[in-house]
């Protein structure tokens, strides 16, 4: 059993695969509550892959925003190209020999009070269950996606990606999911939806320590963006244009969202071409895939709505500064969301410090929804019906009224409920919460 000491600051394990200078989105919440973590009670350190074995271009602008106290332990994975000749490529499956080695070695000095997995590289996640049986220490989970999901399998959802892996990857999370998170002391997630799911499938669930916690985002971040002078966007800026924007993965599942939107423009373009003319599209980041096998997953479906001269794709993903200073130089931002209502994209409440006119389009009634209505960062655009909405807010901007679509701005709720720190101080108190109820369940 662990012999950390109960008084004092408590000491958490945080498992994060991808952790700067990886470019990855799952590590941001992670790396945006290290700052504030010690003043709610608690003591991070990090276990993470070393970034020379992590496919994916690096950013080393990130390691600025990680405290200098912090200790980053780094194990080693097996090199992608020899794992792939067998079909894997994920980072968890490559290193989770070494990961193993490396927490026992960690946890058997019996100075942490819990493990913390923050990542979509889920087969990490059946890492805890061990832990927790040789060394005692009860470990959460954090759940960004589902795991074990049915989406591809609705009615009207698109083919899934992968092929033959995605239907290894199913059968295994079906076989996996339970029993490496049966004994988890606690669960994050960042919808309702998917805490839901699992009460769905497993009795014992209810009976879990649980919170939902979107993404935070931090102000510092957007500080620096601003400030850094010789830092360019990830878009070029045409004289006289509108630019919009989009930063972050977009792909064959949020089909739905795009054709409302573009189908917005050529009604617009029809009533108004010489205003339409003015703007730009841009989608930046769309795909995960590494360079050389990404897929355009935007442009397909503007050139099918007769608009793909106003749109430009950038598949490759870019800098996270870059990112950001993209959003700030852009006239207005465009969040699609795919038809799972419980889609919750980490850069929304980033969108709010960016301060720009953001048009969402989602599932009525979906997380997304939700959010951009507590921020304050409407319009949201809800699929089925987005019609009008997206109509009037592309007729705003090219009218000159961009102003009247910044009026519901809710700052009081982003400090409070949506800041990094606020997101924080919500993760310790599930932190707490979880130790105190620690346990195996009943077989």
């Amino acid at each position: 059993m662990s012999t950390a000491p109960k008084t004092g600051p408590r000491r958490v394990l945080i498992v994060s695969p991808h952790f700067p200078p990886v470019n990855a989105p799952d590590h941001h919440r992670v790396r945006t509550s290290l700052p504030y973590y010690s003043a709610f009670g608690w003591t991070p350190e990090v276990l993470a892959v070393a970034p020379q074995c992590v496919e994916g271009r690096p950013d080393r602008e990130l390691l600025t925003t990680i405290p200098s106290e912090l200790p980053v332990h780094r194990c080693r994975a097996w090199p992608a190209a020899l794992t792939r000749l067998f079909g894997l490529g994920n980072v968890a499956y490559r290193s989770r020999g070494q990961m193993r080695a490396m927490g026992d070695e960690l946890l058997r000095s019996g100075q942490f009070d819990l493990v913390f997995f923050s990542t979509t590289q889920f087969i990490a996640t059946t890492l805890g269950e061990g832990w927790r049986k040789k060394f005692g220490v009860p470990y959460v989970i954090d759940i960004q996606d589902p795991w074990r999901t049915d989406y591809y399998e609705r009615p009207g959802a698109p083919p899934p990606p992968g092929g033959w892996k995605y239907q290894i990857a199913r059968r295994q999370a079906d076989r996996l999911e339970e029993p490496s998170w049966r004994n988890a002391a606690g669960f994050v997630s960042v919808s309702p939806g998917y805490f839901e799911q699992l009460r769905g499938r497993y009795p014992w669930f209810a009976a879990k320590p649980s919170a939902v916690i979107p993404f935070g985002a931090a102000p510092s971040d957007f500080r620096k963006a601003r400030e850094a002078f010789d830092l360019k966007p990830g878009i070029p800026l045409e004289a006289g244009t509108i630019c919009c924007a989009s930063v972050g993965a977009v792909g064959p599942i949020m089909r739905d969202a795009l054709e409302h939107l573009f189908s917005a423009v050529r009604r617009l373009r029809a009533e108004n071409p010489e205003r339409v003319a003015r703007l730009r599209f841009h989608f930046v980041g769309t795909s995960y895939a590494p360079a050389g096998r990404a897929v355009p997953s935007v442009l397909p479906v503007a050139e099918a709505f007769g608009v793909a001269d106003l749109v430009r794709e950038e598949t490759g993903r870019v800098e996270y500064f870059t990112a950001l200073r993209t959003m700030l130089e852009a006239d207005a931002l465009i969040v699609p969301s795919s038809l799972d209502p419980h889609y919750s994209p980490s850069k929304l409440a980033g969108c709010f410090l960016a301060e720009k006119p953001v048009l969402s389009l989602a599932p009525a009634g979906s997380a997304l929804e939700r959010l951009a209505g507590e921020l304050g960062i409407g319009p949201v655009a809800t699929i089925p019906g987005a019609d009008r909405v997206a109509d009037n807010f592309l007729r705003a901007l090219v009218t000159g009224q961009a102003a009247s679509l910044l009026a519901s701005r809710r700052t009081e709720a982003f400090e409070q409920v949506h800041s990094a720190q606020a997101r924080t101080r919500e993760q310790c108190d599930l932190f707490d919460r979880s130790i105190a109820g620690s346990g195996a369940m009943p077989a």
